[in-house]
C-alpha cells in the first residue's frame, strides 16, 4: 500500500461506521465513507464538534450542515496550495490520499533531465496537473467539466503556477485523445483518474471494467517514443491493482507496480483503504 502520510494541513482523525473526521486545515469534516464498515466506539470529541457534516438523503444523494465554514478555504501540501469547498456528493474539491503519486510525479519529472511533457486526463481539480507543474514539466490538463477545470486553475494560481505552461482543455477525454492522435502531438507522461461509471456529452455510457482496456489502447497513440511513466488512477473496488497491472503491460510492456493508497488514521492506528493506482515505467 502506498501511504499519504506526510500531510500538516489535512489529518483523517477517525473513522467509523461508514463515515470519517477529517481536519482540512483548521475545520473537521464529517464525510460518508463506504470502507470504514467497522463499528468502533466515536469517543474522538470531533464527533460532535464538526464544522459541517454531509448527510445522506433515504432518496439518494444527500446535503452539507454547516455551521460558520466559510464558502472557501485553502490547505497546502508543501509548495502546492488547493482550494476547498463545500461540493456536491460529498467533496471537498480534493482527494488527499493523492498526495503520494504527486510526489511520485514530481521526482519522475526532476529527476528526468529533461523537458517533459504531461498530459492529465479525467484531471479534475488538477492535485496531479499543478504537482507536475511545480517540478517542471509542460502539462495538458483535460476534463469535461468547466467548472473543474476553472477551479484547477485557480489551484495553479494559488500554487504560483499561474504562468506555469499548463494548457487547460474543457473536453470529452476520448474525444481530445482521437484529435490528439490525428495532430500527431505526444507526451512523455501520462496520468489519468477516470470515474467507475459516467456518461459522455452524446449519451454513451462509460463503465471502468469494460471500457478501461480499450481507453489505455487509445492513449497508446500519444506515448512519445521515450515516455517516462504512466500513472493511472481507480476508485472502482471491483477492480483489483493487479488488473491495473495486467492492462498496462498487455498493452505497453515495461514494469507496472500496482498498489492500493491509504490514509492513515490518528485515532485508531489503522489504515483506510482509498482506492488503488498504478504506475507504469519503460
Amino acid at each position: 500500500m502506498w501511504l499519504s502520510d506526510n500531510w500538516t494541513d489535512y489529518e483523517l482523525i477517525d473513522c467509523s461506521a461508514g463515515e470519517r473526521l477529517e481536519r482540512w486545515g483548521q475545520y473537521t469534516l464529517i464525510r460518508p465513507d463506504p470502507q470504514a464498515i467497522w463499528q468502533t466506539a466515536k469517543t474522538h470529541p470531533g464527533w460532535a464538534m464538526a464544522d459541517a457534516r454531509y448527510e445522506r438523503s433515504s432518496k439518494g444523494g444527500g446535503r452539507w450542515i454547516s455551521g460558520s465554514l466559510p464558502g472557501r478555504w485553502e490547505v497546502s501540501y508543501g509548495e502546492l496550495t488547493f482550494n476547498l469547498s463545500l461540493m456536491n456528493f460529498k467533496h471537498t474539491g480534493l482527494f488527499p490520499e493523492q498526495a503520494v503519486n504527486w510526489e511520485f510525479i514530481a521526482e519522475k519529472i526532476r529527476s528526468a533531465g529533461r523537458e517533459i511533457n504531461v498530459l492529465n486526463l479525467f484531471a479534475y481539480t488538477g492535485g496531479a496537473t499543478i504537482a507536475a507543474a511545480a517540478a517542471g514539466a509542460n502539462v495538458c490538463h483535460v476534463d469535461a467539466s468547466r467548472g473543474m477545470v476553472a477551479r484547477a486553475r485557480e489551484n495553479a494560481k494559488s500554487s504560483d503556477l499561474e504562468d506555469a505552461p499548463i494548457r487547460w482543455i474543457v473536453d470529452d477525454c476520448a474525444k481530445f485523445i482521437e484529435r490528439e492522435i490525428r495532430r500527431g502531438r505526444k507526451y512523455d507522461a501520462l496520468i489519468m483518474d477516470p470515474p467507475s461509471y459516467g456518461r459522455g456529452p452524446s449519451g454513451e455510457v462509460w463503465k471502468l471494467e469494460d471500457d478501461l482496456y480499450g481507453f489505455v489502447n487509445l492513449c497508446k497513440g500519444v506515448l512519445s517514443d521515450n515516455p517516462l511513466f504512466v500513472l493511472i488512477n481507480s476508485y472502482t473496488t471491483g477492480l483489483s491493482p493487479m488488473t491495473l497491472t495486467y492492462i498496462t503491460q498487455a498493452l505497453l510492456g515495461g514494469q507496472a507496480e500496482s498498489r492500493e493508497l491509504g490514509l492513515p488514521v490518528t485515532q485508531s492506528g489503522l489504515i483506510l483503504p482509498c482506492g488503488a493506482s498504478c504506475r507504469w515505467e519503460s
